[in-house]
């Protein structure tokens, strides 16, 4: 019998956490679920307590954690990607198998050595982006290249986004995931190739420096580059590429709107303001435009010059910016606070749907001619709790996790789902459960 530890219960586990139950009787999996919030995790395990454990746990407690971790077979953090550490290096001490969603950090890559000389798997970036992407992509790369194809150029968006039935709001966008994430992205330059050559998009240009992702039967959507794309190059086996993005969706007009608070200093994390008793949102806007005639908006309007419209301002109004609404939190960076509003405001209600939605570009040469194809997945949530964000962040790595423990791969030491004993029965698994791209070619 397995032992599987699992730990967070937060918004994007619903998915992994139903998956490993269902398939525990099957393969004789004892499953414990440890959060600090022990009702989520039992309204989680409903019907399935023969085969799962809950558990109130306090991750930082490294007592608790080694010992939760010693008496396990596989571990999978589920929480925030800073905390991943401490878990990983228990692991490999204790020699567990692990498995994350999130990207791989120098100090996860430094356990490498050390767990493939105990046979440990360090598995990451398995969820929807990182994780389905790198698979989806490299299924068509490897294709590409089988036959005798170069690739010239390869791009690919990601973003989770409000279904349409559910965008009731002008920003086009409900948290479906770590909100704290959301505010804090992209933050440091992003980084590309273009025509060979080497770019960058500093943090205070990457929601202007933009372009128009068109997905069919879907519309069109901001697109902006992500932080690292040339760092796949060698992963991909795209050495000699001449354009790679890698980028993240959102919908129309959202970008422009988001960067009010990129200018204003709204999304700034490195230090914490004293809220006064008396202040409000208005005031928080107030104190960090300069010096001028005119309400807050109009100040802001000046302020932001060519960088705001009508369309803008009804975003922000809908967020009560220009109103009395009180800031409730006593000391919080900009971005706590910023988080802390649209925690409220960005809410999934009960019966809303998300939707993900994610587009990669290839074009290469072949037999002197130049191709392209389009690979292009839409996902919709069955509500708010079973989000289509659970779904392709949770099942992939579940689907994974299954994969090794019945011995459809062995693989030591970190490990991304790039090679194919890893990505192909990962793909065809999630074709039966719904998540499966359209491919398109242009000759």
């Amino acid at each position: 019998m397995s032992k599987i530890l699992i730990i967070g219960a937060g918004r994007s586990s619903s998915s992994l956490i139903e998956y490993l139950l269902l398939n525990a009787r099957l393969y004789k999996w004892q499953i414990t679920i440890a959060d600090s919030n022990i009702k989520l995790i039992e309204s989680k395990i409903i019907n399935y307590e023969n085969v799962a454990n809950a558990l109130e746990f306090d991750v930082t407690n490294s007592t608790v954690r080694k010992k939760l971790i010693s008496e396990s077979d596989f571990v999978v953090s589920m929480l925030p990607a800073f905390m991943h550490i401490e878990v990983a290096k228990d692991c490999v001490g204790y020699s567990k198998h692990l498995a994350t969603a999130s990207y791989v950090s120098t100090e996860m890559k430094a356990l490498d050595t050390e767990a493939k000389q105990k046979n440990i798997l360090l598995l990451n970036e398995c969820g929807l982006d990182p994780g389905i992407d790198h698979a989806s992509a490299m299924k068509i790369i490897k294709n590409i290249q089988d036959k005798g194809g170069k690739i010239t150029k390869f791009q690919s968006f990601c973003g989770g986004l409000v279904a349409p039935e559910s965008n009731d709001n002008p920003w086009g966008y409900k948290f479906s995931w770590n909100p704290r994430n959301v505010v804090l992205a992209g933050q440091g330059a992003a980084q590309y190739i273009e025509d060979g050559d080497l770019k960058f998009i500093p943090y205070n240009r990457l929601f202007t420096q933009i372009s128009t992702i068109q997905i069919d039967g879907h519309g069109s959507f901001d697109a902006y580059a992500n932080r690292d794309s040339i760092s796949y190059k060698e992963p991909y086996g795209l050495l000699d590429v001449k354009y790679m993005l890698r980028g993240t969706l959102r919908q129309k007009g959202y970008c422009k709107a988001w960067n009010v608070f990129v200018k204003l200093g709204l999304t700034d994390d490195t230090y914490k303001i004293k809220i006064p008793n008396d202040f409000n949102y208005t005031s928080l806007i107030q104190s960090f435009l300069p010096l001028g005639k005119g309400t807050v908006k109009e100040k802001l309007i000046s302020f932001m010059g060519k960088d705001i419209d009508e369309e803008v301002i009804k975003q922000l109004d809908y967020l009560e910016l220009f109103s009395n609404k009180p800031i409730r939190l006593k000391e919080a960076s900009p971005a706590e606070l910023l988080q802390n509003l649209l925690e409220e405001k960005w809410l999934l209600k009960h019966g809303d749907k998300d939707m993900i939605v994610m587009q990669h570009l290839f074009e290469y040469e072949i037999n002197s001619q130049i191709k392209q194809i389009t690979s292009s997945l839409v996902v919709e949530g069955d509500d708010e709790v079973q989000t289509a964000m659970a779904k392709t962040v949770g099942l992939p790595l579940a689907i994974t996790i299954k994969n090794f423990l019945i011995g459809k791969f062995k693989l030591y030491g970190v490990q991304i789902p790039i090679v194919k004993e890893i990505y192909e029965p990962l793909l065809e698994e999630l074709e039966t459960l719904n998540i499966k791209f359209n491919e398109k070619e242009i000759i």
